[in-house]
């Protein structure tokens, strides 16, 4: 049964459902139950005070020798022996007097104990055992009649009535109530069915994207599942975006090879023709290419890893340590370069560490490189967009900065303003695509400490 409960979710509200109803009706039913014994019990003494002020009367009216008879309450349950409806009236006192209804038959009833408070009127209600000792529900009273005396008048009926009655009741109410929840237990099964119909048709939209039948998932859901349909949409769209850069770097890749390798070939060609130039022009010449090879390869991979990494779901990365740790690493190469860094602690980037470490790291490396002496990295939380949150982190140098109309070209895939300092050129190019695979973007511009300024946004976790 527990099995069932954690597969299926109509099974957890149904018996969840079910269990509360239960608990309701049984509680309810007690609830009843106990006002009407309380209102049964009521009655009869009602019954019980109309015959003890019956009998009270008759014993304040009565002259010296009169007797107060049974038949003067007019009920002919105190008639019958042992009918279950006694009273009894006795002298306190001397000489001892005890008159009783011959519903007794020989019998007396116990008064009851002193424990029992009378109320405003003076009478004590309370139970005792009958003469059959059956329980009794009784009525007592004490009266001063003048020169007669002082009298303990007592009516009792049995509970056996009052019983009866509840158990009819119960019997009737527990009709009423399986009735009404086996209707619930119904209604709880359509409204699971019912209620869960919206995930079904959810279903059916993701298992129509799968098989290539529709883009996107479409239809109106309820507040409950829309934005989970809205994740799933995003979540296809990543996925979709995902296999068209690997499609896309397969393609960019073939084609950057392409060039060296002709270039190869046909310096192979020659020399096997004897038209090639010397051995050594041709060793550097397929080093040369080689290498042009190994770049493309490398940044294609690069960049199609980065693409992969982007859309992973649920990562963060806490920025503040992995800036530290790039400080740390690029104040040794850097000895001359004052290195500083401001990033609060909290702040985390939605996304790998690899990424977060490759793309700062090429930016605040390009800036030692330039930099006469100084490089500052900022990086605060900005405003969210939409649902989404992101950072911003600026990279500021003192070096000789970089032309408006050139900041493009800086950015192209390959290009080195200077060939007089090292790398292949890719290093701003791969910050760029991978910043773009996140969501975000890279700036270049003019720094306040006179160089040049790269401003990165990526998103933030919440």
């Amino acid at each position: 049964m527990r099995g069932i409960f954690s597969r299926s979710i109509a099974a957890r509200l149904f018996w969840s459902a079910a269990l509360a109803c239960l608990v309701v009706l049984t509680l309810a039913g007690l609830a009843l139950t106990a006002v009407y014994r309380q209102t049964a019990q009521v009655a009869l003494d009602e019954q019980l005070n109309i015959y003890l002020s019956a009998l009270v009367a008759d014993l304040v009216n009565a002259r010296d020798d009169a007797n107060v008879e049974p038949g003067q309450l007019g009920a002919p349950q105190f008639e019958l022996a042992l009918s279950g409806w006694y009273w009894q009236i006795s002298r306190l006192g001397a000489p001892p007097d005890v008159r009783t209804s011959r519903s007794l038959f020989a019998s007396y009833l116990a008064p009851l104990p002193d424990s029992v408070s009378p109320d405003a009127q003076g009478r004590k209600r309370g139970e005792i055992a009958g003469p059959d000792n059956k329980p009794l529900r009784m009525l007592e009273r004490e009266i001063d009649a003048g020169e007669q005396g002082r009298y303990l008048v007592q009516v009792a009926a049995t509970t056996a009535s009052v019983e009866a009655q509840v158990s009819q009741f119960d019997l009737a109410l527990g009709l009423t109530f399986l009735t009404l929840a086996l209707l619930l237990v119904a209604a709880m099964a359509v409204q699971a069915r019912y209620g869960l119909r919206p995930l079904r048709a959810l279903r059916a939209d993701v298992m129509a994207v799968r098989r290539g039948k529709a883009d996107r998932i479409f239809g109106a859901f309820p507040d409950e599942i829309a934005p989970l349909a809205a994740e799933l949409n995003l979540l296809i769209a990543t996925n979709r975006e995902i296999v068209e850069r690997a499609r896309t770097q397969v393609g960019n890749l073939a084609h950057a090879l392409k060039t060296p390798l002709s270039v190869l070939v046909n310096e192979a060609e020659a020399e096997a023709k004897g038209e090639g130039a010397a051995s050594g022009t041709l060793a550097e010449k397929v080093v040369e290419q080689a290498m042009v090879m190994r770049d493309q390869v490398t940044f294609y991979l690069d960049r199609a890893r980065a693409a992969a990494r982007a859309g992973a779901v649920g990562v963060a990365t806490p920025a503040a340590p992995a800036l530290a740790a790039m400080a740390r690493a690029l104040g040794k190469i850097y000895a001359r370069i004052d290195l500083s860094v401001d990033c609060p602690e909290d702040l985390r980037f939605l996304g790998e560490k690899q990424d977060f470490d490759d793309m700062l790291g090429n930016l605040i490396d390009n800036g030692c490189k330039w930099a006469r002496g100084e490089v500052q990295v900022h990086v605060e939380a900005v405003e969210p967009a939409g649902d989404r949150q992101f950072l911003r982190a600026l990279i500021d140098d003192d070096g000789p900065g970089l032309a408006p109309g050139r900041r493009a070209e800086a950015l192209r895939r390959g290009r080195r303003l200077d060939e007089t300092k090292p790398g292949s050129g890719l290093g701003l190019s791969i910050v760029k695509d991978l910043a773009e695979a996140y969501g975000g973007r890279l700036e270049l511009g003019d720094s306040p400490l006179g160089g040049l300024r790269a401003t990165l946004l990526l998103p933030a976790a919440a």
